[in-house]
């Protein structure tokens, strides 16, 4: 039988907060730096997917030059805010070894304010890493928690893309690699662990 791939969260996080990414076009991201937290023309009713990998979100926005993906930010948002998400969501996908039937997923699905997906985690090259990187999609209660409560504060770290993806093109990995922050292992109680399904 094959190991399941390692899916873990990696964050840059300390007792009090962890660093999430997220990628908008500038007047969205603006607003937001402006007012410290999200304000019009950003929309709450739309789904927000927050991503505690800088890679995988370098990989999503391309380097933040993809077009409404202009602007990179970091938010640093509460551990009890993460924590509640967490024990909030669904799964994106059915998986038999977690869902009782697709019937009882769906069920779930449509209950939950939070969505969780696990995608291949990237290199600082933008490769596929053999290892998971979770992706958390907020809606509904979510994401008026993320922009009420959750949100201690919000950087454009739209510089540190461009200058690391530099970096990358001119293959001097090792030095975007030390000017990004370090990512380590969240510690995830084992019920919160156990809900998104992660292995490590």
């Amino acid at each position: 039988m094959t190991e399941p791939l390692l899916r873990q969260i990696r964050a840059a996080h300390d007792e009090h907060g962890l660093t999430v990414y997220q990628a908008y076009p500038a007047p969205i991201a603006e607003a937001a730096l402006a007012a410290g937290t999200f304000v019009p023309p950003f929309k709450r009713e739309r789904m927000t997917w927050i991503k505690p990998s800088f890679r995988w979100m370098m990989y999503r926005s391309g380097w933040g030059v993809k077009a409404g993906q202009e602007r990179v930010l970091a938010v640093r948002i509460s551990r009890e805010g993460f924590e509640w998400a967490l024990a909030h969501s669904c799964l994106s996908h059915y998986d038999r070894d977690v869902h009782s039937s697709a019937a009882a997923w769906k069920e779930e699905l449509a209950a939950s304010p939070v969505r969780i997906q696990w995608d291949p985690e990237r290199s600082t090259e933008l490769a596929a890493l053999p290892h998971r990187a979770i992706q958390i999609g907020l809606s509904g209660e979510a994401v008026d928690r993320y922009v009420d409560e959750w949100i201690l504060g919000i950087t454009d770290v739209t510089a540190l893309a461009h200058q690391a993806h530099a970096l990358v093109r001119a293959g001097r990995t090792a030095e975007a690699d030390a000017r990004l922050a370090a990512e380590t292992p969240y510690p995830l109680p084992a019920r919160l662990a156990a809900r998104i399904t992660a292995t490590g």
